[in-house]
């Protein structure tokens, strides 16, 4: 099995608690409030949020996903890093064993946060995986930390 990794930044005037806090920490709560149109719930279906924890995202209709779990595998929100790892969806993938991914949030010069994800995929043998095979996904993410920062930018008090 190979690993093909991809990495993302994200730069924001956002302080990194805040982020982190929104869209780890508390994305359970805040994401299907911010973005019904696209997830319709977070659930936790094991644990409360640390190491372990199983959530359940639930996708609103019309997408090609309607569920998938994710696993917690370490998170520290002191370091504002998590990683996790997609374990089980309602479909199966061509080319994917699983994905880990790590999520960092650091402070930038101007004091905001640079936001950086590495995925790593882990794929099926045989098989190559290409960065157009995962851009849906890819620009969901992107999609979703953005939607968190105009929620904190037009709501400072939230996870301050």
């Amino acid at each position: 099995m190979a690993i093909t990794s991809f990495t993302q930044e994200f730069t924001t005037s956002i302080a990194p608690s805040r982020m982190f806090k929104g869209l780890i920490l508390e994305s359970h709560n805040l994401i299907p409030k911010i973005a019904p149109q696209g997830i319709e719930s977070i659930v936790f279906v094991e644990g409360d949020g640390g190491v372990g924890s199983i959530k359940q995202t639930n996708f609103a209709n019309g997408g090609h996903l309607k569920w998938l779990k994710h696993k917690t595998d370490a998170i520290d929100a002191e370091k504002l890093v998590c990683k996790y790892s997609l374990i089980e969806s309602d479909i199966a993938f061509e080319k994917i064993e699983s994905v880990v991914y790590e999520v960092k949030f650091e402070t930038s010069s101007d004091g905001g946060c640079v936001c950086k994800m590495t995925s790593e995929y882990h794929v099926k043998a045989g098989v190559e995986l290409k960065e157009e095979d995962i851009k849906q996904g890819k620009d969901r993410a992107m999609g979703l930390y953005k939607v968190v920062e105009e929620y904190l930018l037009a709501n400072p008090e939230a996870y301050a």
